[in-house]
């Protein structure tokens, strides 16, 4: 079971789950109620896309070495990645909160018995919520590497 015993993938694992744990505590914290919801959903603080990407990064640079194809292609997709974290998923998140707001101000003109459900706005990442989540990434990444 050679799977299991990847550290890279362990350390992608870890970087998400811990990053979905961490929006919960947050809203503890700051808001002091309990959002059990916010485990499965995308977008917030920290961004777990960009924890799980700097995770599998760091560990793979320590495994291989920053020289290696290996850490290469990790950095390009970890860039893409959190680019579309930041960009395009930020930018239809916006456009699902215009449009949310379109249908409650002509919500009048709707047919009754036709209501449609809101989209979803929470689905991109602010800068820091991306840099956050990889800050988280690169520590759980190193703990996997030196192990």
């Amino acid at each position: 079971m050679e799977f299991f015993a990847n550290k890279m993938i362990w350390s992608a694992f870890w970087g998400m789950v811990i990053a979905q744990v961490l929006k919960v505590v947050i809203i503890v914290i700051f808001e002091r109620r309990w959002d059990f919801q916010r485990i499965k959903e995308t977008g917030g603080m920290p961004s777990s896309h960009s924890a799980t990407v700097a995770a599998i990064t760091t560990t793979c640079g320590m495994m291989y070495g920053m020289n290696s194809p290996y850490f290469a292609i990790c950095i390009i997709f970890g860039s893409i990645v959190i680019h579309d974290a930041t960009g395009v998923r930020r930018a239809a998140g916006k456009h699902a909160e215009i449009l949310n707001n379109l249908v409650s101000e002509l919500s009048h003109l709707i047919v009754e018995g036709k209501n449609e459900k809101a989209l979803k706005t929470l689905l991109g990442h602010t800068y820091p919520q991306v840099f956050v989540g990889t800050i988280v990434g690169i520590i759980i990444g190193y703990f996997w590497g030196i192990r």
